[in-house]
């Protein structure tokens, strides 16, 4: 049991993230830099929130041409787990792995505050510790977090039940209230909420926790080892 956190020039929140995974949750992670080439022995990668290469282009844009993103790619098409926070759900539309997009926020403003979710899909490897129609608390920081997509992948995402957060309040303009969706396969998940910086009463609350200790026990599992295989 493994997790990468790959590091961009411009990533600032890869420290959290490491510290989140290893010191909180016992999941053991390693820092990835961007120019890695390989991702084999890793269970879980995650691509933290900053400003990948200054968010030149657009967020995420350039992030995608890194040389890791080869071995991300193969790692999801695997089956291997894929957490993407705030610039990494951004880096994780753009390459393809998951659908739609991250526009402004509809105020054109940088938000940064706590946010209400409503759980709505538990049946994945990051939210089976919540309970179903759960209200959270987590942090938001992005001026791109209004989600997008066409109408047909909208309807498609929604049929099969990709969504997993959703803003109680929504701060940003997102469609369906989206704050959080898997691929159809469920092994990759992106959110523009920090779980890391809600995982100790310390920071204002451990409403972020969960979803370490649902991935933990996710990695730990027999049927997570024989889907790997």
């Amino acid at each position: 049991m493994k997790a990468a956190v790959l590091s961009f020039p411009g990533s600032n929140c890869d420290q959290d993230l490491l510290w989140a995974l290893s010191d909180i949750a016992g999941i053991p992670a390693d820092l990835v830099p961007a120019s890695a080439t390989d991702l084999s022995g890793y269970d879980l990668v995650c691509v933290p929130g900053g400003f990948s290469y200054g968010d030149y282009l657009r967020s995420g844009a350039i992030a995608n041409f890194a040389p890791v993103m080869a071995a991300l790619k193969k790692h999801a098409a695997n089956g291997g787990l894929v957490l993407g926070i705030c610039n990494g759900f951004q880096i994780l539309c753009e390459a393809g792995l998951l659908p739609g997009a991250l526009q402004f926020n509809e105020s054109l403003n940088f938000i940064c505050e706590s946010e209400p979710l409503t759980v709505v899909n538990t049946n994945t490897a990051f939210s089976g510790d919540y309970q179903p129609d759960e209200t959270i608390h987590l942090p938001i920081a992005h001026g791109e977090g209004n989600y997008y997509a066409d109408p047909e992948t909208l309807a498609a995402i929604e049929a099969k039940q990709q969504v997993v957060f959703r803003y109680a309040a929504n701060p940003n303009g997102s469609l369906n209230d989206i704050a959080g969706l898997t691929n159809a396969a469920g092994n990759v998940l992106g959110m523009m909420p920090h779980p890391e910086r809600a995982v100790e009463t310390l920071l204002g609350g451990r409403d972020g926790l969960a979803m370490f200790t649902a991935l933990k026990k996710q990695m730990e599992g027999a049927a997570y080892a024989t889907r790997r295989a």
